[in-house]
């Protein structure tokens, strides 16, 4: 959030050494302009201008480094000398606690680095290291020097030395270049914001909000105008609240170090789960790169009085909504886990489920991955009739990136065949997202056929084989599901499939092939009469004899967000077939 207001403003205030008399709040009036543009043109995707990006981060890096040369021969040839840490050591000695201080403004020089890691996730890794290693890092050294080469003989006005710094013919390119390079690092910010927020919905840790595809054909070019408008507020509140660049880079030093410290504890975590090193190496990798953040951090917090105060106290505020969000989610799971239907009062039902059975395909929406969810036993409590065909639909989020489309869908049978029901567990990654154009029902009853005739052969298979040769089978296709289940992080429902394929089938002797196509056919019947969607709303609220702060928590922001955040439209569900029930569960 600070990336772009500091950016834009330090950008832009160059314009006060060619024109003195211009107020600083035309200034920022400027800046606030820019910003809002910036923003307001994000619905348009980032894909119709990316092509821009590099050419301008090039031509950027190759005008500091440029000037940063110049200045170096021309003021202080010398300044080579100050690549040694040893002055770093007599700096700190001679200047004692104002030295120590001042490191909260020298940690603003290597800010950016850590977007290396969200570039991960669009680049190789190669491709990161040669081009910081030849480009980004000798440029910013040079760019550095040089601006120190200049400051070692103009002591005044440090905070505008960089545009002083340029020599007169070449000001206006560069600073052109200055502002469109400002604004292309507060568009990568944007973008990256965009994909936390879209992942951390994937994960029920951040209420939903509506996702838009800006691209067709580039993966990963999302808006989303929640995020966009409130994220635009931000920084035109900061920027004119501040006004001051200094105070911007105080409350944007904190956040990067404490940003840095906390991912280097996360790669502690992974040393130790992921690559199984020893835990001295992880104690010295964390000692060494701890500390020397640490010191930085405590630099910055001293600044908390001057800016660094607005950090903190949005980190706060979107802790506490991720927090209440993700735990009135899991107490809404464990509600519907507990109260969720008993497959043997299904069967105890017949196959009538006790009430009428109409052509048409029913889909009902539960966050349960296995069971009969809650919400249907008030319809079988108070509904007279039902679909022929019932589908409980089950959207989950799984922890890797990507779901492949013949993966989409894990389709098992829900009771005895004569009951015509089954599951559907529509997975995806937190990568994933929603195609407007996804034909979801007629995917569904493909899968569901497609699960139908499967079956069938299965149970041809099993009823030519020994019972020896069957149990062999029985085990080697629950490794193989148990296998697929890991990979997918839905064992449970793999081997309830395996258990509705395999133990089952011994007792569908008497069944033929005819029989199984007439199944099909009366599902393809049933979809040609109607689909109807059934989505279950479960409300949220505390204990009377909850705390306050529980109370609040629950009933105010949870209620609030739950109310205000999008709908799960993950499979494009048409409001003229959707019926919805609502429930209420304590906590």
């Amino acid at each position: 959030m600070f990336v772009s207001p500091l950016s834009v403003l330090s950008a832009v205030s160059g314009v006060k050494l060619k024109f003195t008399e211009l107020h600083e709040n035309y200034v920022v009036m400027i800046s606030c302009v820019i910003i809002v543009g910036l923003f307001s043109l994000q619905h348009h995707g980032t894909h119709r201008v990316a092509f821009v990006f590099a050419p301008i981060v090039a031509v950027w890096f190759l005008c500091i480094s440029s000037i940063g040369i110049y200045n170096i021969f021309r003021w202080n040839p010398h300044i080579f000398h100050a690549l040694s840490p040893v002055y770093m050591l007599k700096f700190l000695k001679s200047t004692g606690t104002e030295g120590w201080i001042s490191l909260g403004g020298v940690v603003l020089s290597i800010t950016g680095v850590e977007t290396m890691f969200a570039d991960l996730g669009h680049f190789s890794s190669i491709s990161i290291k040669v081009a910081f290693t030849f480009l980004v890092y000798p440029c910013l050294i040079l760019a550095y020097m040089g601006e120190a080469a200049f400051l070692s003989k103009h002591h005044e006005d440090i905070q505008r030395s960089f545009y002083k710094a340029i020599p007169e013919p070449v000001f206006w390119p560069v600073f052109i270049v200055a502002t469109f390079a400002a604004v292309v690092g507060s568009q990568a910010v944007i973008s990256a914001t965009f994909s936390i927020i879209s992942q951390c919905c994937a994960l029920n840790c951040f209420p939903r909000v509506k996702i838009v595809h800006t691209s067709s054909k580039i993966y990963g070019q999302i808006y989303i105008p929640e995020v966009n408008w409130i994220l635009m507020c931000l920084c035109v509140a900061v920027t004119i609240g501040l006004r001051d660049t200094n105070m911007m880079g105080h409350a944007y030093g904190l956040a990067v170090t404490t940003v840095m410290f906390v991912t280097t504890c996360l790669m502690a975590l992974v040393m130790i789960i992921v690559w199984k090193q020893r835990i001295i190496s992880v104690v010295a990798f964390l000692v060494f790169f701890g500390s020397i953040e640490l010191l930085y951090i405590s630099a910055s917090v001293c600044k908390v009085h001057e800016g660094g105060w607005i950090p903190l106290v949005l980190s706060l505020i979107f802790m506490g909504i991720m927090y209440v969000w993700n735990y009135g989610t899991i107490k809404k799971h464990e509600f519907d886990v507990e109260n969720k239907v008993s497959m043997k009062r299904i069967v105890s039902l017949g196959p009538g489920l006790g009430m009428v059975r109409v052509p048409g395909i029913g889909l009902v929406y539960s966050n349960l991955v296995t069971g009969v969810p809650a919400v249907f036993g008030h319809f079988v409590t108070n509904l007279p009739a039902f679909h022929q065909v019932l589908v409980f639909v089950c959207v989950k989020s799984v922890q890797v990136p990507h779901v492949r489309e013949e993966e989409r869908l894990l389709i098992n049978r829900v009771g005895p065949k004569e009951y015509g029901m089954f599951r559907c567990i529509v997975r995806y990654g937190y990568k994933d997202l929603q195609q407007e154009n996804y034909d979801f029902e007629n995917r569904l009853v493909s899968g569901i056929i497609q699960f139908v005739e499967s079956e069938g052969n299965y149970a041809s298979e099993l009823l030519s084989e020994s019972s020896e040769e069957l149990g062999k089978f029985k085990n080697e296709a629950f490794d193989a599901q148990e296998h697929a289940s890991t990979k997918s992080n839905h064992q449970k429902e793999m081997e309830e499939s395996a258990y509705h394929i395999l133990v089952r089938k011994p007792a569908m002797e008497h069944l033929g092939n005819s029989q199984l196509k007439d199944e099909s056919l009366q599902i393809l019947k049933a979809k040609e009469s109607g689909v109807a969607f059934i989505l279950g709303h479960s409300y949220a609220k505390a204990k009377k004899s909850s705390s306050f702060l529980k109370k609040f928590a629950i009933n105010v922001v949870f209620a609030f967000l739950s109310k205000n955040c999008r709908e799960p439209d993950v499979l494009n569900v048409p409001h003229t077939s959707l019926l919805e029930v609502g429930m209420i569960y304590y906590v």
